[in-house]
Formats: structure tokens, sequence, C-alpha cells
């Protein structure tokens, strides 16, 4: 894998290590700016008013009320992507993105699409090192319930959207592809990236019209590895 940082947000959402500062409204986009008496003392800001000589007399920076971000990955471990040693890319790729959840402090729900339907492994919990044991022992079987597992997880993004509404939501999809028919799928409700793992010679290409349908930005595992 390049040594690259991967970020799950699309391009044009900004970068994973992107930090946005304080809006001036309530409603701002990193929410309310709110003095604290915790806050750091503004040392500057405090002497330009003279020698400060009792705690109230230091002025504080303000906080920001950064909203949290949750990145929720759908992993499709089906038996095809067995095939050219798919899967063993996309457990590259995904170890890559743990950290990158870990370094961040992002929350992480990852939901497994193989056998005969989706299972959650978590739902909203803070990254942490057991992602990378979970993904050690992850295998490829069983059919493709991926479908059912795209309708599951917007399902869980609205209930989570009601919860939170301001935390900042992102949606990884890593499949081959490699279903028969689908019912039309409704657009992602938050900004998603569909990887696709399909590496054998004759390929079918179905991952790129999955994306379309998602309105999901569509990247080969080949070309992320290349960067």
């Amino acid at each position: 894998m390049a040594k690259k940082a991967l970020s799950i947000r699309p391009a044009g959402a900004g970068s994973a290590d992107a930090r946005p500062g304080a809006g001036n409204l309530a409603g701002g986009r990193s929410g309310a700016r709110r003095g604290g008496e915790g806050g750091p003392v503004d040392w500057p800001a405090s002497l330009r008013r003279g020698r400060p000589r009792q705690p109230r007399e230091l002025h504080r920076k303000p906080r920001s009320a950064r909203p949290g971000e949750l990145w929720l990955v759908v992993v499709d471990a089906s038996a095809s992507t067995r095939r050219q040693g798919a899967l063993s890319q996309a457990k590259g790729l995904l170890a890559q993105l743990f950290e990158q959840a870990y370094r961040q402090r992002a929350r992480l729900a990852l939901l497994h699409a193989n056998g005969t339907r989706p299972q959650w492994v978590w739902q909203g919990r803070k990254a942490s090192r057991a992602a990378r044991k979970w993904l050690e022992g992850l295998g490829a079987g069983g059919g493709t319930p991926l479908i059912e597992a795209l309708g599951e997880a917007a399902s869980w993004l609205a209930r989570r959207q009601r919860l939170h509404p301001a935390e900042r939501r992102w949606l990884l999809v890593v499949t081959d592809g490699r279903l028969r028919d689908w019912p039309p799928l409704a657009a992602s409700a938050c900004p998603a990236l569909l990887v696709d793992i399909e590496c054998t010679p004759i390929r079918l290409g179905r991952a790129c019209l999955l994306a379309e349908q998602l309105s999901a930005e569509y990247r080969h595992i080949e070309q992320l590895a290349s960067l």
C-alpha cells in the first residue's frame, strides 16, 4: 500500500486531516464559539489590558464546539472477493483507514456483508486497535448480501442523523460489485466513496454502476495503490 495518508472523504470534501475553524454564529460550520472558564489563557490579550492581578482579569481564548466525525464502512467479503487476492488488497487499505480513524479520534461503524445477511461489527464506537484484530481474522466466503447491507446502512444513518445532527458522516463501500441484479438504490445521505476491488482478468465493472446509483465517488483499488 502507499504510504500517503488515505482519506475516506470523497474529493472536494476536504482532506482527512482538515480541521475547519470555529463558526461565527451558533449555527456555524463548526458550531458556536464559546468562552469557558477552563479555556486557555490568551496572554497577549490579557497583557494588553495591563498586568492581570486577579483571575477574573485574565482573557481566555474561545473554545470551538467542533462536531464529531463518523466513518461508516461497508465491507463486501463474499466468496468472489477471494479471486486474485482482492480481499487481501482490501484488508491492506482498511488497515490504513482504521489507523487514520484512530489517529483522528473518529468514530467507526462497520458493517460486514457476507454469508446470508449483513452483520454489524460496530455501530459508532471510537476507533481503537481492536479494529486491527478484527481485520486480521476477516476471511471471504458465502453469498453477497451487499444490497441488504446498503439498505441497513441507510436506515442506520437516518437514525444517527436524528440523534447526532451536528455529526459529520462519511460512507465507504468496499466491494468487487459481483452481483446479479438489484433494485434501484437511493443516493447516499452523506458523502460517499466506493472502492472497487474487482481484480480478475475479466471484469464485470458493476461496482461503477453501484457507485453511480449511490451518488458516490468511484475509485478502483489499483488507483489508490498507485498514489
